[in-house]
């Protein structure tokens, strides 16, 4: 079969212009053949091309910004989504800008016309450009390299994506670098796991010099390494990293766009505030606020306030325990407001008064994280930045994503910090409010699956030990 994989950006891109071409097609043809007609001040030729512009450009960037152009990266249902989200903020926007233009609203049922015919020609765009990406660009199959680290949760997470990875055989790391490279050959890539440094850099550069792609868990300290500057003043390569707080300027810039976020969001909410109140008190009578002590800058403790999504007393026994998916503990109002995250509304109190940011690294509970602690030592190193309402993690992970990856998502944030950042990961929060993915519970325990997995795990052994290529 052909390899296209050169020409996989082009295809891309091609691809993307094409949606943003029909849909801003569509857009232009109403504002041609309608709305320039009815304005008081009509527009002539370059004005008609520069709305039809302006429109184009919202669309792009809003639909790059939630990944409505990521077919084959993204699921299917995923790309919709972001398309859907991004068309819906454009015509809310272009809504608006004729409304100003004419000095008048006009009826929402054109608008709204638009939008309907828009998310159709989205729907069929993704269902066929995905059947083109899967023919032209097949799943790879893949071998996993493993270490001591548990690799059910990896081997896991890359089963979600069937369409584009499968692994095909895993080994162990001490199976040596020859054995793995010998086995490498009959594989489109391999994954290299949670390993020993030297045994990974030996990969590292013996997949690089025979030109086999590589999928690689990386480390706290690559984390860390990555985001760091370059350093030419000798003839050996430097690479230095200053390890600083976020400079004077960063921090009054990031509490100014806190204070402008938080307060007019509480202005803008606080309808919600009263329908929320009314729907938890209706619910069995309790306090509609909970308040809870959270960790945030440099171990800080403070008291967070969110809407009550469970029982009163959940935790009458004293210990502290996170909700699980199928937890009887949470109300029922409960549920659609963890599922929309609108239960943490009232955290803009906080932003508000200084305890917390707009954008950060998850608020922990300090006993949560000294039991965390114990395991992953570097947990702390989250606490350099506030606590924030939305954050890298938040956006890229999901609620049970493991605190060892929470804690590389978070450190990539901080070590990246920027005042575009936060705008970025602000604007990309309304995505994942209503995505069931993101606000998953800590999975239930279950006997049976540790069992199949610790079956699992024995027949891929066997696998290994025989060379055979057998599909797990």
């Amino acid at each position: 079969m052909k390899d296209y994989t050169q020409y996989k950006r082009i295809i891309k891109f091609m691809s993307s212009a094409a949606i943003v071409a029909m849909e801003a097609g569509i857009y232009g043809f109403v504002w041609v053949t309608y709305y320039n007609r009815i304005l008081e001040f009509p527009f002539w030729r370059r004005g008609n091309w520069l709305m039809i512009a302006v429109y184009a450009v919202l669309l792009i960037f809003f639909e790059q910004m939630y990944g409505g152009f990521k077919v084959g990266f993204y699921k299917k249902w995923n790309v919709i989504y972001s398309q859907i989200l991004a068309l819906v903020i454009v015509n809310v926007i272009t809504y608006l800008q004729i409304a100003l233009i004419d000095k008048r609203f006009h009826s929402l049922t054109l608008m709204g016309g638009i939008l309907v015919t828009e998310i159709m020609v989205a729907v069929i765009w993704a269902f066929a450009f995905q059947f083109i990406y899967s023919r032209l660009f097949p799943r790879r199959h893949m071998l996993l390299v493993y270490g001591e680290r548990p690799i059910f949760h990896l081997m896991q997470k890359i089963s979600t994506r069937e369409d584009k990875y499968q692994i095909c055989n895993i080994i162990h790391y001490e199976e040596g670098v020859d054995e793995i490279m010998r086995l490498a050959d009959q594989y489109d890539a391999i994954i290299i796991g949670d390993i020993p440094a030297h045994e990974r850099n030996q990969l590292l550069k013996r997949c690089f010099g025979q030109g086999i792609r590589t999928y690689t868990v990386p480390k706290i300290s690559d984390i860390i390494n990555r985001s760091s500057d370059d350093l030419n003043l000798f003839d050996t390569p430097l690479l230095l990293s200053r390890n600083e707080d976020l400079k004077i300027e960063q921090l009054f810039a990031k509490r100014m766009m806190d204070v402008v976020c938080s307060f007019l969001g509480l202005l803008i909410s606080s309808p919600f505030f009263l329908i929320i109140a009314f729907l938890i008190k209706a619910t069995d009578r309790g306090p509609v606020f909970y308040k809870q002590i959270r960790l945030t800058r440099n171990g800080k403790e403070f008291e967070i306030y969110k809407f009550r999504t469970m029982i009163q007393d959940a935790e009458k026994d004293g210990h502290a325990r996170l909700a699980s998916e199928h937890d009887d503990r949470i109300l029922p109002v409960g549920r659609f407001l963890r599922a929309t995250r609108l239960d943490e509304l009232p955290q803009l109190i906080n932003v508000l008064k200084g305890e917390m940011s707009m954008v950060g690294p998850r608020p922990e509970r300090p006993e949560l994280a000294a039991e965390i602690e114990k395991e992953l030592p570097e947990f702390p190193y989250r606490l350099k930045v506030k606590a924030g309402l939305t954050g890298y993690a938040q956006i890229y992970g999901k609620y049970n994503t493991t605190a060892y990856d929470k804690l590389k998502l978070d450190l990539t944030y901080i070590r990246n910090y920027s005042f575009f950042l936060d705008l970025k990961l602000m604007i990309m929060t309304p995505k994942i409010m209503l995505m069931k993915e993101s606000t998953e519970g800590v999975i239930d325990e279950d006997p049976r699956l540790q069992q199949q997995q610790e079956a699992a795990a024995a027949r891929m052994d066997i696998k290994v030990k025989d060379k055979n290529r057998n599909v797990i």
